[in-house]
């Protein structure tokens, strides 16, 4: 089995957060369009109803970050992307990938008992998840064997 490359993104996830994204936008954007006079008496002016929608699209926004999650791998190392922030690990740094039991995603294994987690690898992709924990560690092994 040849791995050069391993690219994962969550799929689950995605297939819940857009719709739920684009929904926020919409629901928001409905109440701010017949936000009006009330038989309260209360009176929304058009800067309400553009903060009602502004406020529609920053919660999407905040549910499409779900989405961002990305794990690359290559010859050279291991790239992580998850909610905030990529980093980049090279193969020395690398010791293991796992799966903890009832973990909700996999785990990049660092020296000193240090962990990054992937959320990239979710437990809730099923057969996906394992796919790509067995591409990261043939890749694993075959930087490892090279290195030598």
């Amino acid at each position: 089995m040849s791995a050069e490359r391993v690219e994962v993104r969550p799929r689950k996830v995605r297939r819940v957060a857009i719709p739920i994204a684009v929904a926020l936008v919409l629901v928001f954007a409905v109440a701010g369009l017949l936000l009006r006079n009330t038989p309260t008496g209360a009176f929304f002016s058009v800067s309400d109803q553009v903060s009602m929608v502004l406020l529609g699209v920053l919660l999407g926004a905040g549910v499409l970050l779900l989405t961002r999650p990305r794990l690359r791998a290559d010859a050279d190392g291991v790239e992580v992307r998850n909610i905030i922030g990529t980093q980049r690990y090279s193969w020395p740094l690398v010791q293991a990938f796992s799966f903890p039991d009832g973990a909700s995603w996999a785990r990049l294994e660092l020296p000193e008992d240090e962990y990054v987690p992937i959320m990239a690898i979710q437990a809730a992709d099923g057969e996906q998840a394992i796919t790509a924990m067995r591409r990261l560690r043939e890749l694993r092994r075959q930087a490892g064997s090279a290195a030598n």
